[in-house]
């Protein structure tokens, strides 16, 4: 379960140099990626424990076909235990693949901002952070710090209602949470946040409303699919296309990584 073509709807593929996590907040209570070390151990050799896999860098550099990558669907790039080092590896394959649009989401937004000054931002990279309640939206600040082409929120699972200062955040993710031990989002919370992305211009993408499976209840607000992206997705689709004739991958990538 390195990197795999993904079902979440708002991403392509999913590539993960690391694997594992430590809880940190509330929307962490049932985590999905969690719950995959368990029912497929043996893909997963210190289970759930932090666990870097170098050999794994590499992998967009053979991926041809210009896609968005959800950068550690298992585990937080800026986990403390992730070397400053290996997350400028990561960083340096970003730079070399510039067809593809990579999203890193934390739920660290600290040590983010303390290893910013160390790391190059590149165009193609979109930065987020979880918000799941309000007690948590000071990540959304610690977010603005960075300077990045795309700044997101993943609100997902949604568990209460949110006041958001949507200054510079140019897309916002909701979704309800599922499994057998959900816990339900209301409605209006959904709501109260796309009233929010709409009064800011801001892009809206409804996930799902959750329950004891992702579908069960369905992904329809108001009885329609809210599935909006930035605008830097467009600008990337009209460069890149299907063609990567605009792609120089860089000379000694693998030497830089190694």
């Amino acid at each position: 379960m390195s990197s795999i073509n993904t079902g979440i709807e708002w991403t392509d593929k999913t590539w993960n140099p690391t694997t594992g996590c430590d809880k940190v907040s509330p929307g962490c209570l049932h985590c999905y990626a969690e719950a995959l070390t368990k029912r497929f151990p043996n893909n997963f050799k210190n289970g759930f424990d932090l666990t870097l896999y170098p050999e794994r860098l590499t992998e967009p550099l053979k991926w041809r076909t210009p896609s968005r990558i959800f950068v550690n669907s298992m585990s937080d790039l800026f986990h403390e235990k992730v070397p400053l080092d290996f997350i400028q590896k990561v960083f340096k394959v970003i730079q070399a693949t510039p067809h593809h649009i990579y999203q890193i989401l934390t739920k660290r937004p600290e040590r983010l901002v303390e290893l910013a000054p160390h790391l190059e931002f590149h165009k193609n990279i979109w930065l987020g952070v979880s918000v799941e309640n309000q007690s948590y939206v000071s990540r959304v600040d610690l977010l603005r710090q960075v300077p990045v082409n795309v700044r997101f929120l993943s609100c997902e699972p949604l568990l209460g209602s949110l006041n958001l200062d949507l200054t510079d955040i140019h897309w916002v993710i909701v979704g309800g949470e599922s499994g057998q031990k959900h816990r339900s989002m209301k409605i209006d919370w959904a709501k109260e946040i796309r009233a929010q992305c709409q009064k800011a211009e801001v892009a809206f993408f409804f996930k799902q409303i959750g329950g004891r499976t992702s579908k069960s209840g369905g992904k329809l607000l108001d009885g329609k699919i809210w599935d909006e992206m930035p605008e830097a997705w467009k600008e990337h689709q009209k460069e890149w296309g299907k063609s990567l004739r605009n792609l120089s991958v860089k000379k000694g990538i693998l030497e830089l990584i190694a």
